[in-house]
């Protein structure tokens, strides 16, 4: 045989867009993060779950028209004979299947219902900065029967700022509002079709106030209304406070409706209850529109300071009965999502994050010799008893290449065991280069 023919064939695989993956120093960073996220969570009493990766189709579009995003499952090699339409489909939120979670599980929980989720979604679209097909979300949802109290609106921005200044990001920003505010000064306004008029106010921070207010009054003329209530839409979508002055903004307006009052108050007493957060983290914002197929009453926005036009990297809002669509239960909630993948990769490509460790690994235990293995091993045991990340070297080659072996992984101290049976445990600061004697019985961590 020649040695063409016995050459291997190999196939060079490609990136797959809209799929990140991390190099071990990266990934070790994501695995903090998710690590403090989830303490976070946990401290104010959140439960986790897991559901499923697949949903079945009719539970993933029962709240609204999503088509488009979803992935569904097919077998590679199906039935031929088999002309059914695919039931399974990848989850694109992690919303909608807590829903159908609580609704199956009804009976065995307990309510309020706090849970948190950090998992996996997937979504159809085109990839770019920020947007992935493949990503990770961090949400926590309150699930209540009939009524959900308000402080659980209030409690979702706190907890997500904590989490912010716990990863050490600080140049953000929570927008609120409430959908009653919107849906009240339009019913007050006497536009009875508000859709088109939402999105265009949706396109105000990307396109600017002149863009909106050209199709404002485009929508104005169709509809045979005045244009001066262009004008106090225009004003009304500019209201932004730190406080609750922005009720008194929206009261000079001069419109007035029963759900407007009603959404002025919600957002009162969130904006009340964040009195203790950072100045200026948390603003009331009126030209918030998100979720039209979801949110009833207040909603949640987070943007870059430094990068509004990123997008949100923090999400959410109540609704009145999502769990609805799955069981003949009134259950209202309230939830807010960390885009975490977006998060994490805009800090990554920053250059937030130290990468010179590129293992968990704390202490590297050198091999003297060969016969001097067990001594390395023994070593390793009882530093990781008392609660280090231990990696004995996998062969007793020079210790000079033992040690390189533990600059390039970014490993920071190496431990030396005794050479011979009358010789001391040695350890070395790798970062400051400073060698002296050690007792790995007393190396506590």
């Amino acid at each position: 045989m020649s040695t063409q023919e016995q050459k291997k064939s190999v196939y060079k695989p490609k990136p797959v867009s809209g799929f990140p993956e991390w190099l071990p120093a990266e990934r070790r960073h994501e695995q903090l993060w998710f690590d403090q996220i989830r303490k976070v969570f946990e401290s104010y009493g959140f439960c986790s779950i897991e559901t499923p990766s697949v949903e079945e189709l009719e539970v993933l579009t029962a709240k609204g028209e999503v088509d488009k995003e979803i992935y569904v499952i097919e077998r590679l090699h199906k039935d031929d004979n088999d002309k059914s339409e695919s039931r399974l489909a990848l989850h694109f939120d992690q919303t909608v299947p807590m829903a159908r979670y609580v609704a199956q599980r009804f009976n065995d929980l307990e309510f309020p219902f706090k849970r948190y989720q950090m998992q996996r979604v997937w979504r159809g679209e085109r990839p770019q900065a920020g947007r992935f097909r493949e990503f990770y979300q961090c949400d926590i949802d309150v699930i209540n029967v009939d009524h959900l109290p308000l402080s659980f609106d209030a409690e979702m921005p706190a907890i997500m700022l904590e989490i912010f200044d716990v990863l050490g990001i600080h140049n953000i920003q929570m927008q609120i509002s409430n959908r009653k505010i919107l849906q009240g000064f339009m019913d007050g306004l006497g536009i009875t079709e508000p859709q088109k008029y939402l999105t265009s106010i949706d396109k105000f921070e990307k396109y600017g106030e002149k863009h909106v207010d050209i199709e404002i009054a485009l929508s104005l003329n169709q509809d045979g209304l005045d244009r001066s209530i262009g004008d106090k839409i225009m004003a009304f979508i500019k209201i932004k406070s730190s406080d609750t002055s922005f009720v008194t903004a929206v009261n000079a307006l001069g419109v007035t409706n029963d759900k407007l009052t009603e959404g002025l108050n919600e957002l009162s007493f969130v904006m009340e209850s964040l009195s203790h957060v950072k100045a200026g983290s948390v603003v009331a914002d009126l030209s918030i529109v998100r979720g039209l197929d979801y949110y009833t009453g207040i909603v949640y926005e987070t943007k870059f300071l430094d990068n509004p036009t990123y997008g949100s990297i923090c999400s959410g809002g109540r609704y009145d009965d999502l769990a609805g669509s799955y069981i003949n239960k009134h259950l209202p909630g309230v939830g807010i999502s960390i885009g975490f993948s977006r998060l994490f990769d805009y800090m990554r490509a920053k250059g937030a994050f130290d990468l010179t460790r590129k293992c968990p690994t704390d202490i590297l235990v050198v091999i003297p010799s060969e016969d001097r293995r067990a001594v390395a091993n023994d070593t390793a045991r009882i530093l990781r008893g008392h609660g280090w990340n231990v990696e004995v070297y996998h062969s007793d080659q020079k210790i000079k290449k033992q040690m390189g072996y533990a600059e390039k992984k970014g490993i920071p101290f190496v431990w030396f065991p005794p050479f011979d049976d009358a010789g001391m445990h040695e350890v070395k600061n790798m970062e400051t280069g400073a060698q002296k004697q050690a007792n790995p019985t007393e190396w506590t961590k």
